[in-house]
């Protein structure tokens, strides 16, 4: 199978999207399967005005069409919906060839915390973009319902994995901030205010709090908040020691699809707490035991009362939160990724 990944998200963006992305580009074409990705780096590019580490394509549309004419391939997956995106959309529909796409983001959401416009005035262009898709791939099954009742009806189980030779419960602590008083409660992500930073950083527990990742509230915060530490972005083996010298992760964000990095620190032996809300409900559950309930005790804590979330989950095993963040796997979301595409291929009358 020849595929066409059309994504707005791309190195050296680091983010969830980006991993899960370059994660299975890698997976597929270990596989035997063609890969061609069009992204940004291959067109003039703009800042995204509040985001300066992320930059847009400028009017991609022609490359976009030139670089699918030549691949020729036989599905194009759209991951995002940006210029690319776009672009790579109106191609598919031109030429008759299949495509799937992913709701990685609530971009409604997000757009509704920076512009103060309702969320709800952003969803018919979703609905719009996402309706000629043959599937739309989705991170769990709660977004997987939301989206159906937002009339994107037609979505599918990707799950997330995570590397877990890096993230472990052995690695060993990063040694500055395995120094700080305790307990050390760290979140970690894209500094940015739709991320709700301020909701952890305002909580009044005991401990260090501990900010890891770069973004256009950073400067801000660091000056609001002294008291907490602010490491800048981690990767890689120093990003796994931050995760092992943790006694919680705090995830406070409200308007996340998954949270790649909640099950990072769980596969770390650090226990999650957050709101109830997507993303923490579809890994911690809502009574701390999983999404369905099922785990034999805790391994985080999730509360409308942030503070009271990182209290429970302060009780946690973290050899409890270890057994399942480890298990998490790759090649599940690969072999997922992978079977709604090749399914859109053998549905498309051109491919008879």
């Amino acid at each position: 199978m020849k595929i066409a990944l059309a994504t707005d998200a791309w190195a050296p963006q680091v983010n969830g999207v980006v991993r899960t992305l370059t994660e299975t580009v890698a997976r597929v074409r270990q596989r035997g399967d063609e890969v061609i990705v069009i992204s940004p780096d291959q067109f003039f590019t703009a800042k995204l005005p509040g985001y300066s580490e992320i930059r847009l394509a400028l009017a991609p549309r022609f490359g976009v069409w030139r670089r699918l004419d030549a691949a020729r391939p036989d599905i194009v997956h759209i991951a995002t919906e940006g210029p690319i995106g776009w672009s790579a959309r109106r191609w598919c529909l031109d030429r008759g060839v299949p495509f799937t796409s992913a709701f990685h983001t609530r971009f409604p959401d997000y757009a509704a915390v920076r512009t103060g416009i309702a969320a709800e005035r952003f969803w018919p262009l979703m609905r719009r973009f996402h309706q000629p898709s043959r599937a739309v791939l989705a991170a769990t099954a709660s977004l997987i319902d939301e989206l159906a009742g937002r009339g994107i009806p037609h979505s599918r189980l990707w799950s997330r994995g995570i590397d877990l030779s890096l993230f472990r419960p052995a690695c060993p602590p990063h040694p500055l901030l395995a120094r700080l008083p305790r307990p050390i409660l760290l979140s970690v992500g894209r500094v940015a205010i739709e991320k709700n930073i301020e909701a952890f950083l305002d909580c009044e527990t005991p401990g260090t709090k501990v900010v890891v990742g770069d973004g256009p509230a950073l400067a801000a915060l660091k000056k609001r908040y002294p008291q907490a530490v602010f490491t800048g972005g981690m990767r890689g083996e120093e990003l796994a020691s931050a995760y092992a010298a943790a006694d919680v992760f705090v995830f406070p964000s409200r308007t996340d699809t998954f949270g790649l990095v909640m099950i990072e620190a769980l596969a770390c032996g650090v226990p999650v707490a957050g709101y109830p809300v997507p993303g923490p409900l579809d890994v911690v559950g809502r009574a701390g035991l999983g999404p369905l309930g099922t785990l034999a005790r805790p391994i985080g804590a999730v509360d409308e009362e942030l503070a009271q979330a990182i209290e429970r989950a302060l009780r946690v095993q973290r050899a409890d939160a270890a057994a399942y963040g480890c298990s998490f796997d790759w090649e599940r979301s690969t072999d997922q990724f992978v079977a709604a595409l090749e399914q859109a291929v053998e549905q498309c009358p051109a491919a008879a």
